[in-house]
């Protein structure tokens, strides 16, 4: 049986200048599924229509129904404006089956989280969407792992940084896009967005 290659991560992070707040999955899925050069790029994902919801009431904002196609520089325009980074927590992975799942990541090379806050130092936030990152974000700070929907706070150099766990946007996860915003509405809130 052949050993599968490692996939380098595609993306650079998208870190919008004075970030409050650092969102981590764990690795884009394969090309073929992508419908924009960015993150969360499935068009069945629901990120978009999560923060569709949460900030314009409108699950649909982010995604052109003509192209069908999520709409790239809105999202953007829209993360510099509320100061929200992205990036995920494998830097290089093997796919052990030939699908998206976490659950057959094999991560090669965890992202250098550690460096990110220190180059960025107005985050004071990270929320992790999905098991395999929130406990390959534990494990790289040494901390515990948050269940969903729950958080811990830890030290980090002069500052304490804030570790969210929400649920995962995947459509595989079992649960509403309502529940799911819910989910994410209250990680803002406590940050201090007016929602």
């Amino acid at each position: 049986m052949n050993t599968p290659t490692i996939e380098t991560h595609p993306l650079e992070p998208y870190i919008p200048k004075n970030a409050r707040i650092l969102m981590l999955g764990t690795f884009p899925p394969k090309p073929e599924r992508w419908s924009m050069h960015f993150f969360y790029p499935n068009k069945i994902n629901d990120m978009w229509r999560i923060m569709g919801t949460l900030f314009y009431n409108d699950k649909n904002r982010f995604w052109n129904e003509v192209e069908k196609k999520f709409i790239l520089d809105d999202i953007k325009a829209f993360l510099d404006s509320i100061g929200l980074a992205l990036y995920d927590t494998a830097k290089r992975v093997r796919r052990l089956k030939d699908n998206a799942s976490d659950k057959f990541l094999e991560i090669v090379e965890p992202t250098d989280v550690k460096q990110m806050l220190k180059d960025n130092p107005t985050i004071t936030a990270i929320v992790t969407a999905g098991e395999k990152a929130t406990e390959t974000l534990a494990s790289h700070f040494g901390t515990e792992v948050p269940k969903v929907g729950e958080h811990i706070v830890f030290a980090f150099e002069n500052r304490n940084i804030t570790h969210y766990r929400a649920p995962s946007s995947s459509r595989a996860y079992p649960l509403s896009l309502e529940k799911k915003a819910e989910a994410y509405r209250d990680i803002f809130i406590a940050e201090g967005y007016n929602l």
